[in-house]
């Protein structure tokens, strides 16, 4: 008789949140979150704004049509679904969105690199005309 170990079981994983995300990445998140919602309700905040122009507090009662028209168009669509949605999203430009980031770094590291240069050259021609 051998002892055969039991089978192992491949735990779950999340795959709509495989990484803890930082406090910046979550704001992230909910930055496309509610960019989505607002998109969804574009017509519904358009038709608001355009009532509440010139106006300040009456705007609360005047517009109250549209505002609860907003409002629940917001609500129907402010769902943790959506919510997923924009983090997916999120995960799937994380790795474009990291490599602007490091090529803008590139550039700041080249730039620099030819300031460097630039100084040296300056020096050296400087040195030389001391010399003479």
């Amino acid at each position: 008789m051998t002892d055969t170990p039991p089978p192992r079981t491949n735990p779950k994983y999340n795959l709509r949140n495989p990484l803890p995300l930082s406090a910046s990445q979550e704001a992230e998140v909910k930055q496309i979150y509610y960019k989505r919602v607002r998109g969804h309700c574009a017509a519904e905040i358009k038709a608001f704004a355009e009532c509440a122009v010139n106006r300040t507090v009456t705007a609360t009662w005047v517009c109250r049509d549209q505002r609860l028209a907003m409002n629940s168009c917001m609500v129907a669509h402010a769902k943790p679904e959506e919510e997923d949605r924009a983090r997916e999203e999120w995960f799937a430009t994380h790795e474009e969105r990291r490599r602007a980031e490091q090529a803008k770094l590139d550039a700041v590291e080249e730039r620099r690199a030819k300031v460097i240069q630039m100084m040296r050259e300056d020096e050296e021609r400087k040195r030389q005309q001391a010399g003479r």
